[in-house]
């Protein structure tokens, strides 16, 4: 039997803590074959994103469709998408390689509209595509606080509110929700909601006392994404990804002047010299 594989339709960090290199690293500890549709090229290191340069939209869909077509997917994410046209280019790709909620890939969007230090990563027209394109074709939505703002403009300080914020998503389209809890920083546990238009699945993990959480948003989504491409289904996937991140924070290290990554070390066997 061969390797299942994912895809990430990301943008590029060169601080490798976020974006594409996040997923990448995730998929290749959690047991999947990595593809990449390239999104973006991003300037950036732990003081913020000082450039970027989009990859033209018909040739983000060409990437997804080739890999598509010649080496199978078996589940795919979005990360950061730049631009509407990006985003109808990727919902439209995504369409023709039966990537989506009720077609035969399921279809992970990670709702990146800003970067971790605030830049905004697309424009009204960006976040207006989001909504109306990609939301609607998501198995799995997975946004954090902040892009719960964006996308509803219901401000969560609580987890009543992300209850309530998780059956407002849920309407727009996707089949479930999984509202990510790491910016609830005042609450002494990160306790991630998961909603299928029923049932709430409440997530518990512990909350680490470090600054350093470059990428574990990436990370979690990516590690759902990589369940799915296993063959688990959404709730354990979730579960996983909870796992999985939760163990990447916990093992996170300081590197460069501020915000330091997440780590996938702690899934490498030790050395045997």
């Amino acid at each position: 039997m061969g390797v299942p594989s994912a895809l990430t339709i990301a943008g590029s960090d060169s601080g490798g803590a976020a974006g594409l290199q996040a997923d990448l690293r995730t998929f290749l500890t959690c047991g999947v074959h990595g593809l990449v549709a390239v999104t973006a090229v991003t300037v950036q290191n732990t003081l913020g994103v000082h450039d970027r340069s989009d990859v033209p939209p018909h040739i983000v869909a060409g990437q997804i469709e080739a890999v598509a077509a010649d080496m199978g997917v078996n589940a795919a994410k979005t990360g950061m998408l730049a631009s509407g046209a990006i985003i109808e280019a990727v919902a439209e790709a995504c369409d023709r390689a039966n990537i989506g909620r009720d077609r035969e890939v399921p279809f992970v969007v990670d709702p990146v509209a800003a970067s971790m230090h605030g830049h905004p990563l697309f424009d009204e027209a960006g976040l207006a595509a989001l909504r109306d394109l990609l939301l609607p074709r998501a198995t799995v939505l997975t946004p954090n606080l902040d892009e719960v703002r964006l996308l509803t403009g219901l401000e969560v300080t609580g987890r009543e509110q992300m209850h309530e914020a998780a059956v407002t998503l849920h309407a727009m389209g996707p089949r479930y929700v999984l509202v990510k809890s790491g910016h609830l920083t005042h609450d002494p546990e990160c306790v991630d909601v998961l909603y299928d238009g029923e049932t709430f699945t409440e997530l518990p993990g512990p909350r680490f006392a470090t600054p350093h959480t470059h990428g574990a948003g990436d990370s979690m989504a990516s590690a759902l994404t990589a369940g799915l491409a296993r063959g688990m289904t959404v709730p354990e996937a979730a579960k996983f990804g909870k796992w999985f991140v939760s163990n990447a924070v916990a093992h996170s290290y300081p590197m460069g002047a501020k915000v330091g990554p997440v780590s996938a070390f702690w899934r490498l066997a030790p050395e045997d010299r």
